[in-house]
């Protein structure tokens, strides 16, 4: 390469970023809000808590989750109504596999990310 890629670019410091996300049909699918979400879902037991905690209406929550379920094989959040506990919410075990895969994955991405700055260097 006859001139290094930061001095065609920028004369400042250069980084090399992105977002990540699973997408299905060519839909988003599965990201840092939803693994939030699911996280907060599953320590609280409850979507309306999750959500107040997120600073998210109850209402996006729960077009969030039925986006969730309605594109996975199987539900990803489990709800119960009434009962001597008040009903509550829970994740599924395939949810907290999607959030461990997730995880890891933003960690291989991180370092993508990391490595091709360094490169423009």
């Amino acid at each position: 390469m006859e001139k290094h890629i930061k001095d065609i670019l920028s004369k400042g410091i250069l980084k090399v970023n992105g977002s990540l996300w699973l997408e299905s049909s060519g839909k988003r699918f599965f990201g840092p809000g939803p693994v939030e979400l699911l996280e907060l879902i599953s320590e609280t037991g409850s979507i309306n808590q999750a959500a107040k905690r997120m600073k998210m209406s109850y209402k996006k929550a729960w077009e969030l989750i039925n986006n969730l379920n309605s594109m996975s094989a199987s539900p990803l959040v489990l709800t119960s109504t009434g009962g001597d506990n008040g009903g509550g919410s829970t994740i599924s075990d395939e949810a907290r596999q999607l959030i461990v895969y997730h995880k890891e994955l933003r960690t291989r991405f991180s370092r993508f990310l990391e490595e091709e700055t360094k490169r423009l260097q």
